[in-house]
């Protein structure tokens, strides 16, 4: 079993490849890097019990061909990670076949990245998966974004852009699951490393169960403006329920999503604004405190240039619960009953969110020193990321940064996190 399951992604590639008809064509492009990668965490009381989340070498390879009317793409890792296992994986990133169609027609099928949406590292309408694992330990930025098998189709007309994204298969968020980052566990109500793990159920794959998310998309003025819809299920296992043995399992309660957003140039820099209603399916009268409530989200950014080769942003964003009042009620009903102890965290009406990235560039742009800061004031929690690269020549560059987490509570966003703090250094050659 295992090894079909290694040998699949690669006949994928192969299959797209051969069946395209741009197999053919005289563009073909290849190219990738080669990584190391290694993470020391700081805190050595972290339940992990490990010294290192991670150490590993990465190999990327990329092949591109494109013709008048098509375009073939893959992007495949090769991966030795040294973490927990000497042996070699893989992961296939992307493996898609683009047809343009008259009329203004194209359709993408196959292994993708999809993003949607205007925030810098802030998601509301963008509702596919995220790899925040991979996040918190120093990978590069293009892994935040977890890959989907999908198709998706687009016409461009004079009134904008129409886009549907067509997941058959449930794709997660991939988060934390105590082995290289510890994490929150609300049924014991402490920090824990992979022991206390409870694996999710995911939804079946079934038609019915399939993503469906639509965008459509036009230039007013100058501003880019956009509408979203989706229809799917919570990223993150937000629901909880008992089974017949009175055992507790968590899974992905289903979920649509109704957005908008705005982006153009205002006072020298750029503005951008965005919203969405998460419309909780199976707990709409939000009285079941064991499913998340429904709820309203709003963001305001705004990024320019404060100095040469200096950039500066700063976001604000709030979400607020709907149907607070039930959700209240239902609290105070389990805690007095005594199905959950005083002490389980009560979740606040209004939950706000305040991030800043800034980026300087030095010594004719082969420096670059970023930092990004999350805090919530409401959570009264944070996490700084901060890194410093050098590009030695075009092809190789070294880097080194960190991941800190700071909370006041041992159950928010990021103070779920305070054990996991760590330095990496990452050394990349291109080709």
């Amino acid at each position: 079993m295992e090894t079909e399951r290694k040998i699949i992604p690669i006949l994928v590639i192969i299959m797209i490849i051969a069946i395209s008809p741009i197999a053919k064509a005289q563009d073909l492009y290849w190219g990738g890097f080669v990584e190391g990668l290694w993470g020391a965490g700081l805190d050595d009381k972290n339940p992990t019990n490990r010294d290192y989340p991670v150490a590993e070498t990465r190999l990327q390879l990329r092949l591109e061909s494109y013709s008048n009317s098509a375009e073939t793409f893959a992007r495949l890792d090769f991966v030795q990670d040294g973490f927990d296992s000497t042996n070699y994986d893989f992961d296939v990133r992307e493996a898609y076949v683009k047809f343009r169609l008259p009329y203004g027609f194209d359709f993408k099928i196959g292994r993708q990245i999809l993003t949607w949406g205007t925030g810098d590292l802030i998601f509301i309408n963008d509702v596919f998966a995220k790899d925040y694992q991979s996040f918190f330990i120093g990978r590069q930025d293009q892994y935040l974004k977890a890959p989907q098998t999908a198709l998706r189709m687009a016409w461009y007309n004079k009134v904008g852009s129409f886009e549907v994204a067509f997941i058959p298969d449930f794709e997660p968020n991939i988060t934390p699951t105590g082995d290289r980052l510890s994490f929150y566990n609300s049924f014991t109500g402490e920090i824990t490393g992979s022991d206390g793990y409870m694996t999710p159920v995911e939804p079946s794959n079934s038609f019915d169960n399939a993503e469906i998310a639509f965008r459509y998309k036009r230039s007013i003025s100058g501003w880019e403006a956009a509408a979203y819809a989706y229809r799917g299920f919570y990223k993150d296992p937000k629901g909880v329920r008992q089974l017949m043995d009175k055992s507790y399992q968590i899974y992905y309660p289903r979920l649509n999503v109704y957005g908008a957003s705005l982006r153009g140039q205002m006072a020298g820099g750029i503005l951008w604004l965005e919203g969405g209603y998460y419309d909780s399916r199976e707990d709409q009268c939000g009285k079941n405190l064991f499913i998340e409530n429904s709820s309203i989200k709003a963001l305001v950014g705004f990024e320019r240039q404060v100095a040469t080769d200096f950039t500066g942003n700063i976001q604000f964003q709030t979400e607020v619960m709907d149907s607070y009042d039930n959700y209240e009620e239902s609290y105070d009903m389990m805690v007095q009953a005594g199905y959950i102890p005083g002490s389980y965290p009560k979740a606040d009406e209004v939950r706000t969110l305040l991030t800043s990235r800034w980026t300087k560039q030095l010594m004719m742009q082969t420096l670059t020193f970023s930092a990004f800061g999350f805090y919530s004031p409401s959570d009264e929690d944070a996490y700084m990321r901060f890194s410093v690269e050098y590009k030695y020549t075009d092809e190789l560059s070294l880097m080194a940064g960190g991941n800190i987490f700071e909370g006041n509570n041992r159950y928010t966003m990021f103070g779920q996190f305070d054990m996991n703090d760590n330095l990496y250094l990452k050394i990349n050659y291109g080709f």
